[in-house]
């Protein structure tokens, strides 16, 4: 499994150019001990300082708790938790979905992603400007592309806990959500609406509606 992820993410690596700015020098650990310093991105430590630990993290390797109303929980790891990653372009993530979880549709405007299921079964979707849904059922094993700045979703369509992990193309890669009140027990027509077209459609596995007009 360790295998096909690290497949998956150095084919992501050759076919997706990062979009921040590219480093100048072989390797960047973020410094955090300037933290008045204002610039786009972070600054470097300096050199001699800089340790193998600089480029391992653990902050993906634990179960995130799902005891919330979504039933799931995304750990987010950017440059300034993971120092290795600071001017690489890159960030990293660990989604956690129990039975029935559900990431709410949100958007990076400055990162695409890739998702690699490490277990479980997941429905992924993403809603383009045309306001077409592409949707699939993924298994263990498998990896699906959000474009960048699109409405995204994911939901665990099997009966254990699911585990996502991503791979986003920006070191801050943002993030635009429906607010979680508007998903509450009492909801906007608009949501609810959403909530029709997109949830129902997901709990049937129905992969063939890939290019579906969200609202006519």
């Amino acid at each position: 499994m360790r295998i096909s992820f690290l497949l998956a993410f150095s084919v992501y690596m050759c076919v997706c150019r990062a979009k921040d700015t590219d480093s100048l020098y072989d390797v960047c650990p973020t410094d955090m001990t300037h933290k008045n310093i204002f610039i786009n991105g972070y600054p470097c430590k300096n050199p001699a300082e800089i340790t193998a630990s600089d480029f391992k993290s653990s902050a993906l390797s634990k179960e995130g708790d799902t005891d919330n109303f979504q039933r799931s929980v995304t750990t987010l790891v950017t440059a300034a938790e993971f120092a290795g990653l600071n001017t690489l372009g890159l960030s990293v993530a660990r989604t956690d979905l129990d039975m029935d979880g559900v990431v709410m549709p949100h958007a990076h405007p400055r990162a695409s992603e890739m998702m690699f299921v490490g277990k479980g079964v997941v429905i992924a979707g993403f809603i383009d400007t045309k306001s077409q849904v592409f949707q699939k059922t993924l298994k263990e094993g498998d990896v699906y592309i959000v474009p960048r700045g699109l409405l995204h979703y994911t939901l665990n369509s099997g009966f254990e806990l699911a585990t996502v992990y991503s791979v986003l193309s920006s070191q801050n890669p943002g993030l635009v959500s429906i607010s979680d009140a508007m998903f509450a027990p009492v909801v906007s027509e608009p949501m609810k609406e959403l909530m029709k077209k997109l949830f129902p459609r997901s709990a049937l596995g129905t992969d063939q509606i890939k290019n579906v007009t969200l609202f006519r």
